[in-house]
């Protein structure tokens, strides 16, 4: 016996070594969903992108998010499903919107709303320079079909429009895309993914669902901000993250702290750290606010 196990020591050390690993891992998503005690975090999520001033440098960084995410999503093993995707002029995207389903999507995702930075060389640049690019991650919470949330049709204005697919990359190119205007609020929300028009209608009012919903929380929240002068949470307009892609590497999360110097490996989904920090700190009630400190 004891000769087969010293024939079969590496095998075993292997299986050890990632046997630990996988416990490891195991104890440590314990430690985060316990962090994850929100009236809505276990729900799915919906992520929506948005480049800010810039062109196409913006919108190029946009869909580098978008991909961040995306690889982020199958590493969870949640399911999405592109709901919206408009194609940038050059590059990149305008807007993208993806529906993500698994438990403690929206707890998880929540850690990404704000306003990414990115620092680097840019590749549309004839000069070479470096450039400073900014886009806006927004992330609601999917609301099931029995909550308490009423649109009055008369409230609404639904059109049909071609999408505007790139290549098929992201969406089908047909004549049944969804746009939908509320008035009371100003909010207009699309839908282009499927080639049904019904489904993509559904699919719109279910983004447009959402937001109504954390219209009304926000709007509960500055009531009683007024009322106990109780610190306001952290904005979506707030710079929460910088990526440094030249003269040197690092991504920071300007409210946490935390950071790293493999920006390839975080643009490549590896998001949990960051996410597990800022909930950390969140729980114990240490979140610093993003901090205006600029990467040079």
């Amino acid at each position: 016996m004891l000769l087969e196990w010293a024939n079969q020591g590496e095998d075993v050390t292997g299986e050890l070594s990632s046997g630990i690993e996988e416990f490891a891992s195991l104890v440590e998503g314990g430690e985060v969903k316990k962090m994850l005690g929100g009236e809505h975090d276990r729900k799915n999520a919906i992520l929506t992108i948005h480049p800010g001033a810039g062109g196409t440098e913006s919108q190029d960084w946009a869909e580098m998010l978008l991909r961040m995410y995306l690889r982020w999503i199958e590493r969870k093993g949640f399911k999405r499903e592109v709901i919206d995707y408009q194609p940038g002029d050059e590059a990149g995207l305008k807007s993208a919107t993806v529906a993500v389903a698994g438990e403690f999507a929206f707890g998880l995702l929540s850690a990404e709303a704000g306003v990414h930075r990115l620092v680097r060389i840019s590749p549309f640049d004839s000069a070479a320079r470096r450039h400073t690019s900014f886009a806006s991650v927004y992330v609601w919470p999917e609301m099931p079909e029995d909550e308490d949330i009423e649109i009055d049709e008369k409230d609404i204005r639904i059109d049909t429009f071609r999408s505007s697919g790139a290549g098929g990359q992201h969406v089908n190119v047909t004549d049944s895309a969804i746009r939908i205007t509320h008035f009371p609020t100003g909010i207009v929300v699309s839908c282009q993914n499927e080639r049904s028009q019904h489904r993509n209608r559904d699919s719109a009012m279910r983004v447009l669902k959402a937001r109504l919903y954390d219209l009304k929380v926000k709007e509960q929240q500055s009531k009683l901000d007024q009322i106990g002068g109780a610190k306001k949470e952290i904005g979506f307009g707030s710079q929460i993250r910088s990526y440094v892609l030249h003269p040197y590497q690092l991504v920071k999360d300007h409210r946490t702290k935390f950071e790293v110097g493999d920006p390839a490996r975080v643009l490549d989904g590896d998001l949990d750290p960051f996410i597990k920090a800022y909930l950390m700190q969140k729980a114990s009630g240490t979140l610093g606010q993003p901090s205006a400190e600029e990467e040079e």
